[in-house]
């Protein structure tokens, strides 16, 4: 473990068999016989061991891990060959209990892989542990139940965000190039943010589907992975769409770098449905502007109209959610699900989806329509620039799992006021780590378009990561 000159912050980068590189990087080694795939895994178990206090480590097999790294071989086709990963702990994966981040939920290994855990490891990576959530992935932290915290990095002090949080946490700590992480409501864009990496929530459909999300009337999760640079999340997205070929949804293929084309750049800073955006993120996403203005880029104001009502179809939708798992745990889990060991918040989402039941047609009705009506209200722009969330990443214990209902919601409500939007409309949206808070902590911001406009968010990021590096935990503050 190496921590910097600011004490609250705790990196694992060392001079072993993975150095500094992202997984494109460590990929290029392995395929030349720099390394090996099992040094490879090798030191990522080594990492992933020195950030114990991170708390973002569910459970670990490493017989597995290296097993399959020595069947691997040299060469190999996948994109991300020998390259060491991890799995969210709510998707089936051979070898690691889908637990759910809940301890209602039985610990048992799971005997098969998932379509998620199928698209990772036809890259060629090889999952080295399952990483933490919050129950259910309800919330915007990664907190459980008795004070159980994921940590940030960046500074240990702070939350590394939700629900993907231990998946970013290993990643921007170094102890994995890259891992995998999903998005409900903003889980991979929010952890993104809070713990400095690039995380790209895709259009519906585009990616495959966990066997989890079955029972979802509209599936509003999206897989993917968290990484520390555009290109990994690039190859990625491209080596998942030649496992498995997205039906509805023209290819986006390799996107290797910044495209030519000027782009109108619609910019709203303030969500409709929450607060004020602080401070410390407003002045990061004008940063952003400006800087998209200077790249030639036509940018200005533009307000999507998002009514009033998206706020409780949101909410109303998640609570439906919460109230299967309450009501039909071991039906979805198995016998053994502990339904007196929810936590207080999956309780209360589940008793507000009761108590506003008559609201559910409507509900769903409007979530159903909502694709076509979101790429309305782009307008004539082209992408739109926004905040990940409405203020800086808050310290452990603001989203306790043990608070109180009532003010675990309005809490995160006021957090998460741009995120869910996307995951409604089906719509994609990257989260870019180009912003830093007074003591130098990662800021997101967001970048989002139309369905199926993954290849403009990419060639965008590109462009601005070459002009403003993203910054780097294992640098000096």
């Amino acid at each position: 473990m190496s921590e910097t000159a600011t004490s609250t912050r705790v990196h694992a980068f060392t001079d072993d068999a993975l150095g500094r590189e992202d997984a494109t990087g460590v990929a290029e080694r392995i395929r030349s016989g720099e390394i090996s795939a099992r040094e490879a895994v090798d030191a990522a178990i080594e990492r992933v061991a020195s950030m114990g206090e991170l708390g973002a480590v569910a459970h670990t097999d490493d017989r597995r891990a290296r097993r399959r790294a020595d069947a691997l071989g040299v060469g190999g086709r996948g994109v991300f060959h020998g390259v060491p990963t991890a799995v969210k702990e709510n998707i089936y994966a051979a070898g690691f209990p889908l637990t759910m981040g809940s301890p209602a939920v039985p610990v048992r290994a799971q005997d098969h892989d998932g379509a998620v855990a199928a698209q990772l490891l036809s890259t060629g990576a090889v999952p080295v542990a399952s990483t933490t959530c919050p129950p259910f992935g309800w919330t915007a932290t990664t907190e459980r139940p008795g004070g159980l915290a994921t940590r940030n990095p960046w500074d240990r002090r702070y939350s590394s965000g939700g629900s993907s949080g231990g998946t970013a946490a290993l990643v921007a700590s170094g102890a994995l190039p890259f891992a995998h992480g999903n998005d409900g409501g903003g889980s991979i864009r929010i952890p993104a943010a809070a713990c400095g990496l690039v995380g790209l929530k895709a259009t519906r459909g585009r990616m495959a589907a966990d066997p989890s999300t079955k029972d979802m009337p509209i599936n509003i999760v999206v897989d993917g992975v968290l990484t520390r640079t555009v290109r990994d999340t690039a190859r990625y997205l491209a080596a998942a769409e030649e496992h498995r070929a997205p039906k509805a949804l023209e290819r986006v293929g390799l996107v290797e770098g910044p495209g030519e084309r000027r782009v109108r750049v619609g910019v709203l800073i303030d969500s409709p449905l929450a607060p004020a955006t602080d401070r410390e993120t407003a002045a990061a996403v004008r940063g952003v502007a400006d800087l998209l203005s200077t790249l030639g880029h036509d940018v200005g104001e533009h307000d999507l109209g998002v009514p009033a009502a998206f706020k409780e179809d949101f909410l109303h939708y998640w609570s439906m959610l919460a109230f299967g798992i309450h009501r039909r745990g071991r039906a979805m889990f198995g016998p053994d699900f502990d339904t007196a060991a929810l936590d207080p918040f999956t309780l209360g989402l589940s008793r507000h989806f009761v108590r506003h039941l008559p609201r559910l047609p409507l509900t769903l009705a409007r979530v159903a329509a909502a694709g076509p009506v979101y790429d309305g209200r782009l307008g004539d722009v082209d992408v739109m620039l926004t905040p990940v969330l409405t203020h800086t990443t808050p310290p452990i214990g603001y989203l306790d799992a043990d608070l109180d209902f009532d003010t675990h919601l309005e809490r995160v409500s006021a957090y998460v006021g741009f995120t869910p939007l996307h995951n409604v409309a089906g719509a994609p949206a990257i989260s870019l780590p180009l912003g830093r808070t007074d003591d130098g902590r990662p800021v997101g911001v967001m970048l989002q378009g139309r369905r199926g406009a993954e290849r403009l968010l990419l060639e965008l990021a590109f462009e601005l990561e070459a002009a403003a590096p993203f910054a780097r935990i294992d640098e000096e503050p």
